[in-house]
């Protein structure tokens, strides 16, 4: 409960001040009132609402749990860098001794110590730098970008820029010094022409290749068991083709799932299937060597759970042979059962033909005979 202060109380007293926060707790009894005229819940627990003995509370009050503190106006500018506020025409006393500002003094400044100061020879008075002082938030105290110009950036450009300027200019300024060479020794150095120029070609895919800012390159450990060298492996995917996810802008076609970069159906499926240079990660995977590995996979399983000691991510060269052993064995056993039925059924196709009168003789001609096997109604047509 909320107390002014921590003050003796007599036994007495004290029972009774329990009793009141159990009728209080009870709704029995009204809630206790602070400063401001508003009721204190007495559910609150007392390490919260008494206030600390420095406070000096009067008055029950949980003014104390508030936030009293006011906000100082934050600001999101910066310093204004290299700006003068005042250019003075002599020395002034307390200004730095070298450069003569009045803005800092002489173990701070960041003027070349001349030979002579600004105090002595009272020339070349520097100007007053401007000092500014700026309250500062929790995030800004903490951003790295804070007073960064972008524009500054442009600078940057420019250097690369440059840099592949001359470039270009080195390896062009190259390419005249071997066709004069060339000219000079004659035809028989033709040859030698061509392969210094394709060494100048590949000099400049270099340079186009030192351009994909190492995108591609991906760092892995090569044969290490905890360290060792690192290998160096390329991304095979050329940048220039187009991601699957922007094959088809439609909301309602294929769909991509970006945490495992999948998309089974077909993004273009009314697209000819000629030009169509993806069509879906089912079509590669119920094509080519993907339904062997998937019957490899399946014949591991079932085998295992037959009984057989058999893993395919664990031993997949032991799981393979005998996937071969399998398949050897089902065709003999195919083999077999059809040698046996043929053996006791015999062979149709292996037989002789049918004579010419069976296989043509028969007609749709109705012909109706009596009990001693004499013609009454139709007439026989013989086959010759």
């Amino acid at each position: 409960m909320a107390t002014a202060s921590v003050a003796f109380k007599s036994r007495e007293d004290h029972r009774k001040q329990i009793e009141l926060e159990e009728a209080r707790k009870a709704g029995l009894a009204p809630a206790e009132l602070d400063e401001d005229g508003k009721e204190i819940n007495p559910h609150i627990p007392q390490y919260m609402s008494s206030a600390p003995w420095y406070l000096n509370a009067e008055r029950p009050s949980l003014k104390h749990q508030r936030k009293w503190k006011s906000d100082p106006n934050y600001t999101k500018s910066w310093y204004d860098r290299g700006a003068k506020i005042f250019q003075a025409d002599k020395y002034r006393k307390g200004a730095c001794e070298n450069c003569g500002a009045m803005t800092h003094d002489t173990k701070s400044c960041m003027e070349r110590p001349r030979k002579v100061g600004a105090k002595w020879t009272n020339k070349h008075i520097a100007p007053d730098e401007k000092i500014e002082t700026f309250e500062l938030d929790y995030d800004g105290k903490r951003d790295r970008w804070n007073g960064y110009d972008a524009s500054t950036y442009a600078r940057v450009i420019e250097r690369y820029e440059a840099r592949d300027e001359a470039r270009k200019k080195y390896l062009k300024e190259q390419q005249l010094k071997k066709l004069e060479k060339s000219n000079q020794n004659g035809e028989d150095a033709a040859s030698d022409e061509d392969e210094e120029e394709d060494d100048l070609r590949v000099d400049e895919a270099k340079v186009d290749e030192s351009k994909q800012m190492d995108f591609a390159k991906v760092e892995k450990r090569v044969r290490t068991t905890g360290g060792g060298s690192t290998g160096t492996v390329r991304n095979l995917r050329i940048r220039e083709d187009t991601a699957k996810y922007l094959l088809n802008l439609d909301v309602n076609s294929a769909h991509y799932d970006p945490k495992t970069r999948s998309m089974r159906e077909d993004p273009l499926p009314d697209a000819d299937p000629n030009e169509k240079f993806y069509g879906g990660d089912n079509q590669y995977r119920n094509s080519g060597q993907a339904l062997e590995f998937k019957e490899l996979n399946i014949h591991a399983w079932e085998a295992f759970e037959k009984g057989q000691d058999v893993h395919m991510q664990a031993a997949p060269s032991q799981a393979e042979l005998l996937h071969k052993n399998f398949k050897v064995m089902k065709e003999k056993l195919k083999s077999q059962t059809k040698e046996t039925i043929i053996e006791k059924y015999g062979n149709a196709a292996d037989e002789d033909k049918l004579p010419r009168e069976l296989l043509l003789g028969q007609s749709e001609r109705q012909v109706e005979y009596d009990r001693a096997g004499r013609i009454i109604k139709g007439q026989v047509r013989y086959a010759f």
